[in-house]
């Protein structure tokens, strides 16, 4: 496990350095977490940084407690609990609604490994999309805070790993609520 936390955080490392040298031109940007989403119990260390005017890159580092049933094979339903650990990346187009007030969408990708015994451990990859709307302090009251609300839909796909959700289809797609809270550079 202390293997696996050393290669997560050597790729957010790689994923913020090659972000950086994007956002040299304009250094604006956040830092904070995202709060809540879907079956996990958790949070997110969030990292946001613009690609130009419109456009942004949002890295997320997420860990906590994955809750999830299985039928055993005497068709007895448990209720386990998991470590989860998690790294998204989403690009996003971003628009204005009114001063301070942004709607954003866009392109989203996870990493995930659920942490939870012997038989319930496992890797897996999803795809989907981010949609959401925020609010920056900064544009009216000179206050370096953003609180953002977004959705994020995503289907895994898992693998290297012995729990395979056959008969947990809503498993295979997932969704998660989020409140953002993040300290804006200027």
């Amino acid at each position: 496990m202390k293997k696996l936390l050393v290669i997560m955080v050597a790729a957010v490392a790689l994923a913020f350095g090659s972000v950086q040298h994007v956002n040299a031109q304009n250094d604006n940007g956040g830092l904070g977490v995202r709060l809540g989403g879907g079956d996990l119990l958790g949070a997110e260390l969030s990292y946001l940084t613009k690609v130009d005017a419109d456009n942004r890159w949002e890295l997320d580092l997420g860990v906590g407690d994955f809750r999830y049933w299985h039928t055993d094979n005497a068709g007895i339903d448990h209720l386990h609990h998991g470590l989860f650990l998690g790294f998204t990346g989403s690009y996003q187009w971003h628009w204005n609604i009114v001063s301070g007030f942004n709607w954003f969408v866009g392109p989203a990708a996870q990493f995930n490994t659920l942490l939870a015994d012997s038989d319930h451990t496992d890797l897996s990859l999803g795809v989907g999309a981010q949609i959401g709307l925020e609010y920056d302090f900064l544009t009216d009251l000179d206050v370096p805070l953003q609180l953002s609300l977004d959705l994020r839909p995503m289907a895994h796909f898992y693998f290297l790993g012995h729990y395979k959700p056959v008969n947990d289809l809503y498993r295979y797609f997932g969704w998660g609520v989020a409140l953002g809270v993040r300290y804006i550079f200027h």
